[in-house]
């Protein structure tokens, strides 16, 4: 306290500003910002993926969806103008189309043994037999080639006077005339086909082999199963996803690879009878100006490879949970 005059000064302490207390984060403070980081990340997704997209849209969506609109107006003198389903009977009456279509079930009734045969393969490279390196790059040799090329040289051994009828005729079996003949010439090409293309299947099963629990077998091992038990039980459910990707990629190159080898070995013959979906529509197109049809025959293709393809998850599916 302090005197001045008659005035009397009380000074009285000051207290020191209270120390600020930083208050936690409320929850609907976090909520928001997880919804905004969210968010963002969603944007980013999207941007990276609106290209692809559009490419998907663009080069497979709208010519689909033209397609089957065009699908339904008519040829020639009635070009553009609206016929309904007139194609699509002119197709189901078509005795070459019919033929192209049971084609097509020669083809579901080959896919296993297409299948079959990289797994296979596939299986004993993974346990390394004796050269499996060589086997290797001697397998996939064929995927290289040309459609061409292979259906020149295997018109050359098949042909009635060529390598693969003087070994029959060696062990004293007849010639066989496998272009020729309407019934053996679809399952030559077929064959040929398989042979051909079997080295990327190969690569894809070696891909899901080295995904494998190498303990799984391990265990199988030391139980004492057999190469078929292990197989079984063991490397089936765990190649699942693989086995069904196989299946469905292959069915797809069966419908719609095909095309080069069938011209060039047998150029739809002998009468149709080697017809596939995909030669029709060339044939309908190219040589006989139908495009309207030709576009009835594509979405035909297109329901038959649907229905193919999500029949054969499906089986695959209770098939691999049954074993």
């Amino acid at each position: 306290m302090t005197v001045a005059g008659e005035r009397t000064v009380i000074h009285e302490p000051q207290q020191a500003p209270a120390a600020r207390q930083t208050q936690p984060p409320t929850a609907a403070r976090t909520a928001s910002a997880r919804r905004r980081r969210l968010g963002e990340h969603q944007i980013a997704a999207l941007v990276l993926v609106t290209p692809a997209l559009l490419i998907i849209v663009g080069l497979r969506v709208v010519p689909l969806v033209l397609g089957a609109q065009y699908s339904l107006t008519g040829d020639g003198d009635r070009n553009g103008v609206f016929v309904g389903l007139a194609n699509y009977q002119t197709l189901a009456s078509d005795p070459v189309f019919r033929t192209a279509v049971k084609n097509v079930g020669l083809l579901f009734l080959a896919l296993p043994v297409a299948v079959a045969v990289p797994g296979i393969l596939a299986t004993f490279l993974f346990l390394k037999v004796p050269g499996h390196r060589f086997y290797r790059s001697v397998y996939f040799f064929p995927v290289v080639l040309s459609p061409v090329i292979i259906g020149a040289i295997f018109n050359i051994l098949l042909s009635v006077d060529g390598p693969l009828n003087q070994l029959l005729g060696a062990f004293g079996a007849g010639p066989v005339d496998w272009l020729g003949n309407p019934h053996l010439a679809i399952v030559s090409v077929i064959g040929v086909h398989i042979w051909a293309t079997f080295g990327m299947a190969l690569v894809i099963f070696m891909a899901g082999f080295s995904t494998l629990d190498q303990s799984l077998l391990d265990a199988a091992r030391c139980d004492g199963a057999s190469l078929p038990q292990t197989i079984r039980h063991v490397v089936v459910p765990e190649l699942s996803q693989t086995i069904q990707f196989v299946f469905v990629t292959t069915m797809i190159g069966m419908l719609t690879g095909m095309f080069g080898l069938v011209y060039v070995m047998t150029a739809g013959g002998p009468g149709g009878a080697t017809y596939l979906p995909e030669f029709y529509i060339w044939v309908t197109q190219g040589q006989l100006n139908s495009p309207a049809l030709a576009s009835a025959a594509s979405m035909v293709l297109f329901l038959v490879m649907l229905v193919v393809g999500l029949a054969q998850i499906r089986l695959i599916k209770r098939a691999t949970k049954e074993v």
